[in-house]
């Protein structure tokens, strides 16, 4: 079900420079405001403001009957939100940190993305489940995962990633708008870089890529955390006469290849990156997809630069784990060299 359009926020418009996470809570409190059965939950969403402090202030401005502080169990925040979400209600669940999603995947898989289907359309499943995931940010066991495949792959869910703070603002409304579950997955590194934020403009669709710096030579296209680094990687690649194109998948299922398509139709090259693992991944899928879509077009294979098919290392291990300038640039001139 395709999400509907996105009503004007009642917050004043304007362009004003945030970060994702100050983007992410303006998000959420025009959804607040535009339709009393939205509401958030999860563990120190309300007094706290979420241990990023996304929901900072929104329980003093809704109450606590709309921004509810939670048990430490993700099963009951998602069983929950079901039960609400067949009562009329358009839940906002906040998984606190990527790893632990786990003790609510039964639920998200059993319930959440059948529910709909198992009734035959007569129940709808509008909520969001927001994840910060990934990592960079030193965190120990649990805190950072890129878990967004797995979700990916169950028919059912739809799976976004904003990179920047116009998406953020942005894409969480429409998710929130939107009929059918959405697992909303935040770059927690990138929470707080800064970018310009027009509220007055009209957004992409929310299941849209798009293409975030023109090029020639070599696409590259990824999603999340991932973005900024392949555009850092563009600009140094500049500076020595390479022009890279860089796509911004933004939603992972169902994927919008088009952007993707066009683009390796006119470079003949495409690196994939991502912090999650390459085994049977979102990278993966957009390979084969690729290579059929365009196979004459194709000048090399299909590379990637991603994550390791291990689990995320200590903090202090991260720096070799996650895929950098270096890294990108490396694969680059790999598919340069076919």
């Amino acid at each position: 079900m395709a999400a509907p359009a996105l009503e004007r926020p009642t917050t004043p418009s304007g362009t004003q420079t945030v970060t994702i996470a100050k983007a992410l809570n303006m998000g959420l409190r025009a959804s607040l405001e535009r339709d009393p059965k939205v509401l958030i939950m999860g563990e120190d969403v309300g007094k706290l403001g979420g241990v990023f402090r996304i929901t900072d202030g929104l329980q003093k401005d809704f109450g606590e009957h709309r921004v509810l502080d939670t048990p430490l169990a993700e099963s009951g925040i998602i069983g929950t939100a079901i039960g609400l979400a067949i009562r009329g209600y358009r839940p906002v669940c906040e998984i606190q940190f990527d790893g632990f999603i786990f003790p609510g995947f039964d639920q998200i898989i059993s319930q959440l993305a059948k529910l709909h289907y198992r009734s035959q359309g007569k129940v709808k499943m509008p909520i969001v489940i927001r994840v910060p995931y990934g990592g960079g940010i030193g965190a120990v066991e649990h805190h950072s995962e890129s878990p967004e495949s797995l979700f990916a792959h169950i028919a059912g869910l739809k799976v976004v990633s904003c990179s920047n703070p116009v998406d953020a603002y942005w894409m969480l409304q429409q998710a929130i708008e939107c009929d059918d579950p959405v697992l909303f997955f935040e770059p927690k590194r990138r929470y707080y870089e800064k970018a310009e934020l027009d509220t007055s403009i009209d957004p992409l669709p929310l299941l849209s890529s798009r293409v975030a710096r023109s090029g020639s030579a070599v696409t590259v296209a990824a999603y999340g955390p991932m973005v900024r680094t392949c555009l850092d990687a563009a600009a140094a690649a500049s500076e020595d006469g390479l022009d890279l194109e860089v796509v911004d998948l933004r939603a992972l299922s169902p994927l919008d290849l088009g952007p993707v398509f066009e683009s390796v139709r006119r470079t003949g090259r495409l690196v994939l990156v991502s912090e999650a693992p390459a085994e049977s991944s979102v990278t993966s899928e957009i390979a084969t997809r690729v290579q059929q879509e365009c196979f004459y077009s194709l000048e090399a294979p299909v590379l990637r630069a991603t994550g390791f098919d291990t689990p995320y290392p200590p903090s202090k291990l991260e720096e070799g784990f996650l895929p950098d300038l270096d890294r990108v640039l490396d694969v680059v001139d790999r598919s340069l060299a076919y």
